[in-house]
């Protein structure tokens, strides 16, 4: 692991970069290879093979052999190149179970990023070395992507949906991010305090993660964490829970109600209205609260109203956390 910049890589910061790193890299040397071995054959067959005074030039006709060979003998490459990406992808996409949990909104122009402890920071983003990150990652407004080429991890940002994405930082410092969705810009400018213009828009959603100690980390959460007076996103949800009136319908200590239980829900299985099963996760329950007939629980009546307008994408963020808590 090479935590310094090559020629074309940024350097590996993470526990992925390697072998993502790898198989570029693969690919890179193959296609040089080729490029060489085929454009220095075909500038041998025509020198070889030019124009000479008096002989006639034939057609050669098909070579059967030579053409299934070179057509059937990158399949096993591209098979391999296949498993190997496809691992990978596996490997990017499902997180540890234990992995820390950090919420990323995307937003026009700018990354909002809410801790485990419930502190907010913009295009500032703090996480612990040697230990496993899990950004569950929306958007308020448009498409937006968070990339981060040091630790080789990129994930849209899409509205009305989460996604995820996950790393594992090797080495302390400062590596930058970016929004690699063009995401617009704004249609007037403004004027910083030195009566510059100044423009809004996709180019300033730049951002820097800073990889730390898990006691420098311990320490800049709770420093955050005063400006909210110590407010979870669960305790938020749950106050969102009382407020909101969700208690009629759905109990938290496992007791039935018009609505099925909160208790113990999240990341299980549900039999729906129309036979078919689900597991518990975010997006389900973002749905479930925007769009409640859309996947009705097998045994209740649609009769769930919809939160859409009701609700800010923080609350709904607020309240899911206050579902995931309830094991």
């Amino acid at each position: 692991m090479n935590p310094e910049p090559t020629l074309q890589m940024p350097g590996q910061w993470s526990t992925f970069a390697p072998q993502v790193d790898w198989l570029f890299y693969l690919i890179y040397w193959m296609s040089v290879i080729l490029f060489v071995v085929i454009i220095g054959a075909a500038l041998y067959f025509v020198w070889k093979y030019r124009r000479k005074p008096g002989v006639t030039a034939e057609p050669t006709g098909h070579n059967l052999p030579l053409e299934v060979g070179w057509t059937v003998a990158p399949l096993f490459f591209l098979a391999l190149l296949f498993h190997w990406g496809f691992q990978g992808y596996v490997d990017l996409t499902v997180a540890p179970a234990n992995a820390m949990e950090i919420r990323v909104r995307g937003k026009k122009w700018s990354w909002d990023f809410e801790y485990p402890n419930g502190a907010h920071r913009t295009n500032e983003l703090h996480v612990p070395v040697n230990r496993p990150v899990k950004l569950i990652i929306s958007s308020d407004d448009v498409l937006h992507a968070m990339f981060i080429p040091a630790f080789r991890v990129k994930r849209d940002a899409v509205p009305g949906m989460y996604g995820t994405l996950w790393f594992q930082a090797t080495h302390a410092g400062e590596t930058p991010f970016f929004c690699a969705e063009y995401c617009g810009a704004a249609e007037t400018g403004s004027r910083d305090e030195r009566g510059r213009d100044t423009w809004a828009g996709h180019y300033a959603m730049v951002g820097t993660v800073t990889i730390e100690s898990d006691q420098a980390f311990a320490a800049y959460l709770d420093r955050i964490n005063r400006r909210r007076d110590g407010v979870t996103p669960a305790q938020s949800g749950a106050e969102i829970y009382r407020s909101s009136q969700c208690f009629t319908c759905h109990t938290v200590d496992g007791a039935p109600g018009t609505g099925p239980t909160w208790r113990g829900m999240f990341n299980h299985p549900v039999t729906l209205a129309d036979g078919t099963t689900v597991t518990v996760d975010e997006n389900y329950l973002r749905r479930s609260i925007l769009e409640p007939n859309a996947q009705v629980v097998r045994g209740f009546s649609p009769v769930m109203p919809t939160y859409r307008g009701s609700l800010t994408e923080w609350q709904l963020g607020d309240l899911i956390e206050y579902m995931k808590s309830l094991q």
